[in-house]
């Protein structure tokens, strides 16, 4: 049982590696990012404009009735 225990976590282990300093620049990626900025700003367009509804978020202001 211990030498199981012990070959898992050694297992894990050799995951976890230091990143170097040239591979650092690429963590910062934009598409590394959870949402997305092309996908967010086309979320916000579609609830603005198709569905009429406005927030807090700089939108076209009013219904969706053209009465602004």
């Amino acid at each position: 049982m211990k030498i199981t225990a012990f070959c898992l976590l050694l297992g894990l282990m050799v995951g976890c590696s230091p990143v170097k300093e040239y591979q650092k620049s690429k963590i910062n990626d934009s598409d590394m990012e959870l949402a997305a900025k092309k996908s967010e700003k086309f979320e916000n367009t579609f609830q603005l404009y198709r569905e009429a509804s406005s927030g807090a978020n700089g939108g076209k202001t009013g219904g969706g009735c053209g009465c602004n």
